[in-house]
This record gives C-alpha cells, structure tokens and sequence, in this order.
C-alpha cells in the first residue's frame, strides 16, 4: 500500500509543479507560449485532479476535520481553475489562426486573463496543500 501511495502522490504533485509553474509563466507573459503549452498545461491537470482525487479516498475520504477543509478549498480553488483554462482553449485555437493582428491580440487578452485568475487560485491552492498538515 505505500509504495501505491507514494506512487499516487509523486503522480499528483509532478504535473502539478508543471501546472502551476507553466500556468504562473503564462499569466506573468500575458499568454506568450500558450499555444505550445495549453494541451499539456491540460493534461497536467487533469493528472493532478484525478491524482488529487484517489489521494482523498485513500487518505481523507473519513476525515471532516480541519484539515480536509484546508484540502478542499484548495482543490476547488484548483478545479475552477481548470476549468477557466479549458474555457480558455478556444482563445488558444483562434490565437493559432488568427487572420490579423487585432484577432491574436484580443485571444492573447482572453487567455492572459484566464490565466491570470487561475494562477490566483493555483497559488491558493498550494498554500492549502502546503499548510493543510498544520492547521
């Protein structure tokens, strides 16, 4: 059973490290490199999500204390999160194809905003993952 946790685990925090980090990148360069980095930006979290969920069956599933409240905003915080990205993936494609200037600029805009908020609630969601052992 440990090394499945360890296994699950290192499978949780890895791609969340790569998401956080390419999501904290895109936020600060207003959405330069997304369109290289938003399938795996995705995949990464996805991984960590679902990752996320079997590390709560298995360690948290019986828990109503603190510490799983800490836990659990910090995984809605992660889970909104994602979903601004997917809803962002339009933006992406038409960035792709984009017939003038004006037409990148106004999708650059809407990922750079949708990346911007989701590196918000990606920071508060480590902090939670981070703190939640001490609260």
């Amino acid at each position: 059973m440990q090394v499945t946790l360890m296994i699950v685990a290192v499978l949780h925090v890895l791609p969340a490290v790569f998401w956080a980090g390419t999501t904290f990148m895109l936020a600060r360069t207003a959405g330069a490199g997304a369109e290289q980095l938003a399938i795996p930006q995705m995949g990464a979290a996805a991984v960590t999500v679902i990752a996320g969920v079997a590390l709560w069956v298995v360690l948290h599933l019986d828990g109503s204390g603190t510490m799983e409240r800490v836990l659990a905003v910090g995984a809605g915080c992660a889970i909104v999160a994602a979903g601004l990205q997917a809803l962002s993936l339009p933006a992406v494609w038409r960035l792709r194809t984009a017939a003038s200037e004006a037409d990148a600029a106004a999708s650059r805009g809407r990922i750079a905003i949708a990346q911007r908020v989701a590196a918000g609630l990606l920071a508060v969601a480590v902090v939670c993952m981070a703190v939640s052992r001490y609260v």
